[in-house]
């Protein structure tokens, strides 16, 4: 099963492929798409969409795991990267791909296990998990296969919370039973 990381930005827009297999987990390809910052934002966009749609043509992933915008201090930066998360979404929507969202902390924590996690802390993660000699570069690559790896590592606990979650809605939504009487001398 492939997983395709997209860490959104409109200047640098990280990719990473990851495959599972059993339990071992592979990196397929990686990656940055670029635009440059002195065409038309639509323009760049665009350009955006069709590299992220023949990404996903190409790999054709299970999953399209892009990161979602939590918190910026830089309001143009926000802006620039909630665009190009957009156009991920967009991409893989359009092809019918199932899309997941993982904040950084949730990244962190699910490969670092603390979502204070520094980005070196991340990338060293990566690379072990990955059976990498070093992280991946530039940090945009690391990351995109770091919310791939997060999320084909936190699959199957997502899918047993999911199927306990419907036994439990079926027993909370059964409806009542009347109990039945029964016969003898003990049913008054």
């Amino acid at each position: 099963m492939f997983v395709l990381g997209i860490d959104p930005g409109l200047s640098r827009c990280g990719y990473g492929v990851v495959e599972r297999a059993g339990t071992a987990l592979r990196p397929v390809a990686g990656g940055v798409v670029t635009t440059p910052p002195d065409v038309p934002l639509p323009e760049r966009l665009h350009a955006l969409w069709c590299e992220l749609v023949a990404l996903v043509e190409e790999h054709r992933p299970k999953t399209v795991v892009v990161e979602r915008v939590f918190f910026q201090v830089n309001a143009r930066t926000a802006m620039a990267t909630g665009q190009a998360a957009g156009v991920a979404l967009v991409a893989a929507a359009a092809a019918g791909v199932p899309v997941a969202q993982y904040t950084a902390n949730e990244v962190k924590q699910a490969l670092v296990g603390y979502g204070g996690a520094t980005k070196a802390q991340v990338q060293h993660m990566v690379a072990a998990v990955l059976g990498l000699a070093a992280p991946p570069r530039p940090p945009d690559v690391a990351d995109a296969l770091a919310l791939a790896v997060c999320h084909l590592t936190t699959e199957p606990l997502r899918r047993a919370v999911a199927a306990a979650s419907v036994g439990t809605a079926r027993t909370r939504s059964a409806p009542p039973r009347r109990a039945t009487p029964t016969t003898g001398a003990s049913a008054r």
